[in-house]
C-alpha cells in the first residue's frame, strides 16, 4: 500500500524542499514561517512519535499513523495528503529553477522557460521538463511496487544533499563570507560527522532502490557535460574563425558577388565579428543583401528591456557597405515580437541609429549638414530596400569531431550531442521566424 509510508515522508520532504521556493518568497518570509512554524511543528511530531515509541517499540513499522488518536486518523491523513502535494510541488519548483539557471549558463540542452511571474525571475515552469518528471514518477512507481524500495531512494538522496550542501556552504565560508578559519572548522566538523554517520548507515540500502538517485543524476549529468562541453567548443570555433574586416570588403569585392534587393538578417550567437557561416552563404549564393544585419539575440536576468533600449547596433565596415550588427535584448518576462512587428521595429530602430551616428559625428556645422543629408539619403534608401522584403538567415551547423579524436569524443559529439540538437525544439520557432522567409546556411563544425 502506497499512502500510509509515503505520506508522512511528504511531509519532512516539505520541511526539506522549503528553500526550493526562495524564488517564489522572500528571505524574511522563509526565515520566519522556518523559525515559528515548520521547525516547531515538525519537531513536536518527531518528539511525540520518539515518547509513543519508548512505550510501543513494536510499531516501530508505522509509528506515525499509530501514534495518532483514532478521531484525528482521517483529518491527519487529509493533511498528510495536501502536505505530499506541496512538498512535490517544491521539488519541481526547485528543478525548474535549477535547470533554468543551467540553461541560461550553456550547460542545459534548449528547452522553453516560461516566466510565470513579472515581479520574481525565480518563478518559472519548463513544460518539458514537467513531463519527464510525471513520466518517470510513474515508471518508479510501476517498477518498484512498494514504497520501502521508494524510501530507500529517497533517504539516500537527501541524505547525500545534506552532506553536498555541507561541503558547498563550506567553501562559500571560505571564499566569500572569509569567516574565521575556526569557525569554519567547526561547521565542517560538526555537521560533516552527523551527516557522514547518517549517510554511511543508509548507504546499506544501495542496492534495495538507493541506487535510483544515483543513477538519475549520472544520466543528468552526463547529458549536461556532454551539451556544456560541445557547446563552449562550438562558440570558441566560431569566434577563431571569425571574418576580419578587411576579409569582409574583400569578399564584397568579388566580381561574382552581386548585392540583391531586399534586406537581410543573418541570425548568430556572436556579438563581435562576422559567423564564419557569412562567407559559406556567400560562397553557395554569391550575392548579398543591399542592407545587411548581423542579428544577436540576448536574454537579460531582468523583467523587461524598455523599447527604446532594446537595440543596439553599430556599422560592420564603411557605410557603403550598408552592413549593421544589432544587439537585440529582451528581459524574461518580454515576448519576442511577430514577424511584422519585429522587423518594423527594428526599421525604426535602424533608422534612429543612423540618424544619431550622423548627428554626433562631427562638431563642424557644415560637415554635419552633409553627414545629416547623407544619413536621410540613406534611410530612404532602407526604407525602399525594405520594402522588396525581409529575408531572415540562420546558420544550420552541424558539430563533429575532428578525424584524430578519440572514440569517446566522437560518441560524445557526433552521437549524444547531435541527438539532442536535432530533438529539440527549432531556434526560428522560438524566434517567431516563418518558414517561408526563412533561409538555413549548412555549415560543419569540427572541433
Amino acid at each position: 500500500m502506497l499512502f500510509p509510508y509515503a505520506l508522512p515522508r511528504g511531509m519532512k520532504t516539505g520541511a526539506e524542499a522549503m528553500f526550493a521556493d526562495l524564488g517564489h518568497f522572500n528571505i524574511r518570509a522563509i526565515q520566519l514561517s522556518f523559525s515559528f512554524i515548520l521547525f516547531p511543528s515538525v519537531a513536536l511530531c518527531y518528539m511525540g512519535q520518539a515518547s509513543y515509541l519508548r512505550k510501543f517499540p513494536e510499531n516501530v513499522g508505522d509509528t506515525f499513523y499509530k501514534s495518532i488518536p483514532a478521531p484525528m486518523f482521517w483529518p491527519t491523513f487529509i493533511v498528510a495528503i495536501f502536505a505530499a502535494i506541496i512538498a512535490s510541488q517544491a521539488m519541481l519548483s526547485g528543478a525548474f529553477a535549477i535547470l533554468s539557471k543551467a540553461l541560461s549558463l550553456g550547460c542545459f540542452p534548449r528547452v522553453e522557460v516560461v516566466h510565470t511571474s513579472n515581479k520574481h525571475a525565480g518563478q518559472v515552469y519548463i513544460p518539458e521538463v514537467n513531463f519527464l518528471i510525471g513520466a518517470a514518477s510513474i515508471v518508479v512507481t510501476l517498477a518498484f511496487q512498494t514504497t520501502t524500495n521508494i524510501g530507500n531512494a529517497y533517504g539516500i538522496c537527501v541524505v547525500t544533499v545534506f552532506s553536498i550542501t555541507t561541503h558547498l556552504m563550506t567553501v562559500v565560508m571560505l571564499l566569500i563570507w572569509k569567516n574565521h578559519m575556526i569557525y569554519i572548522v567547526a561547521f565542517y566538523v560538526v555537521f560533516g560527522l552527523a551527516e557522514f554517520l547518517y549517510l554511511s548507515s543508509i548507504l546499506s540500502k544501495f542496492a534495495e532502490g538507493g541506487y535510483l538517485p544515483f543513477c538519475f543524476s549520472l544520466v543528468l549529468m552526463a547529458l549536461m557535460a556532454t551539451w556544456h562541453y560541445v557547446h563552449v567548443h562550438r562558440y570558441w570555433y566560431e569566434l577563431d574563425h571569425v571574418v576580419p574586416a578587411a576579409e569582409l570588403t574583400a569578399l564584397l569585392g568579388r566580381h561574382d558577388v552581386r548585392r540583391v534587393t531586399g534586406m537581410g538578417l543573418l541570425y548568430s550567437e556572436l556579438v563581435q565579428g562576422i559567423p564564419p557561416v557569412f562567407p559559406r552563404l556567400v560562397d553557395k549564393i554569391p550575392s548579398v543583401h543591399a542592407v545587411f544585419v548581423f542579428m544577436s539575440i540576448k536574454n537579460l536576468p531582468i523583467p523587461r528591456v524598455a523599447p527604446p533600449e532594446r537595440f543596439i547596433f553599430r556599422r560592420v565596415g564603411p557605410a557603403k557597405h550598408r552592413m549593421f550588427r544589432c544587439v537585440a535584448r529582451y528581459g524574461y518576462t518580454d515576448q519576442i515580437e511577430g514577424t511584422k512587428e519585429f522587423s518594423a521595429f527594428l526599421l525604426d530602430r535602424l533608422k534612429m541609429f543612423i540618424e544619431e551616428e550622423a548627428a554626433f559625428d562631427v562638431d563642424d556645422h557644415v560637415r554635419r549638414g552633409v553627414q545629416m543629408a547623407a544619413a536621410e539619403e540613406e534611410k530612404r534608401f532602407i526604407d525602399a530596400e525594405a520594402e522588396h522584403g525581409v529575408v531572415y538567415l540562420m546558420g544550420e551547423a552541424d558539430v563533429a569531431a575532428t578525424a584524430g579524436s578519440s572514440v569517446m569524443k566522437k560518441i560524445v559529439v557526433n552521437c549524444v550531442y547531435n541527438f539532442l540538437r536535432k530533438n529539440l525544439s527549432d531556434s526560428h520557432k522560438a524566434l517567431s521566424i516563418p518558414k517561408d522567409q526563412l533561409l538555413k546556411v549548412g555549415i560543419t563544425y569540427e572541433i
